[in-house]
């Protein structure tokens, strides 16, 4: 018997105020895509966004006959933690995801996380609606090779997950006491934990998560890349199939614009995503319609390495960059976290 409703959404995203102009792009997609929703309630994780701004979303969701969003201060995991965190990638503001049990009632069975540079091009139904098979999450395959899973205490041939899209069972989220024991691996750590909070989830709940169809977060990387050089690049342990990734590619239901090796994301001047018009379309009936896209200049040493990637023939580079992606940075990642 279904212990949630089909029909009634309950949506959750975390994001400081620089965030907040690609959230409220990621918001109006998700409303677009899914008028015929009974119900879409919004819970945002709010790291400083500012009065103005809380304002525009909220504009936005009258624009579209929806209740206002529920502004929960995000919680800090330093404060709370008494320690020093270091993210890996963003703010600290993306720790705030990891609690929320007492941000819903216990009326409230499932949740769905969305990362704010996610672009929700199709209705949600079915990935909603979706059977989780008595696990705690549901979320897509990763592409890391095995020494990734050893620098956060997983087998070689164990799930690693990308946190960016997550449907959630909060029942038995509490009730596997999740929250207590990811402060336990934080403390742990002493706080610095490979990939951030996302690593974290990984390393309670990588023997929990059922497996979501690429189609539902498909992550840049699988734009940027031929099939077979995402393979030899990054040498992932037990992937998705290729049919799997081109169907994602061809017909994705959330775009995820994550970062990637020469990806330049669309709130950036120049973007070289291939759906980059996708989320230019939506910026532009947002209230950050007339907001200039932003300049992005990437770090001396990954220019150098754009270069040489290219400069040479396309196997020796997979072969090289292959090997440093797969072998070297995770050997790297054990002495830095």
């Amino acid at each position: 018997m279904q212990q949630f409703h089909k029909d009634k959404y309950e949506v959750i995203y975390a994001a400081d105020n620089l965030f907040t102009p690609i959230m409220g792009t990621s918001i109006i997609s998700l409303f677009e895509n899914n008028k015929d929703a009974e119900e879409i309630n919004l819970t945002i994780l709010d790291s400083d966004i500012t009065r103005s701004d809380k304002k525009r979303i909220e504009d936005i969701c009258r624009r579209y006959n929806r209740r206002n969003p529920r502004w929960i201060p995000a919680v800090n995991i330093e404060d709370r933690l008494s320690i020093s965190v270091k993210t890996d990638r963003g703010s600290l503001s993306q720790y705030s995801r990891l609690f929320l049990k007492d941000i819903y009632s216990r009326d409230t069975k499932r949740v769905l996380y969305l990362d704010c540079d996610t672009l929700v091009v199709s209705s949600l139904k079915r990935l909603w609606n979706l059977d989780l098979e008595g696990n705690i999450i549901a979320a897509l395959k990763d592409a890391f090779s095995k020494l990734y899973r050893n620098n956060i205490n997983l087998k070689k041939d164990a799930l690693m997950f990308n946190s960016g899209v997550m449907l959630i069972d909060l029942e038995k989220w509490r009730n596997f006491n999740v929250e207590e024991q990811l402060l336990k691996f934080i403390t742990s750590k002493k706080g610095r934990v490979q990939q951030g909070d996302q690593g974290i989830l990984n390393a309670i709940l990588s023997d929990k998560t059922k497996i979501l169809r690429p189609n539902f977060n498909a992550l840049s990387l699988m734009f940027e890349m031929e099939y077979e050089d995402l393979i030899k690049y990054r040498k992932p342990v037990d992937y998705y199939t290729k049919d799997e990734i081109m169907d994602a590619v061809n017909n994705p239901n959330i775009i995820h614009f994550t970062s990637g090796f020469n990806i330049i994301r669309p709130w950036f001047e120049k973007s070289n995503h291939p759906r980059a018009s996708e989320w230019i379309k939506y910026k532009n009936i947002s209230p950050w319609k007339n907001k200039s896209l932003l300049s992005e200049r990437k770090p001396a040493y990954l220019r150098l390495a754009y270069k040489l990637f290219y400069k040479f023939p396309k196997w020796l580079s997979l072969e090289v960059f292959g090997f440093l992606q797969a072998y070297v940075r995770p050997i790297l990642n054990r002495f830095k976290y």
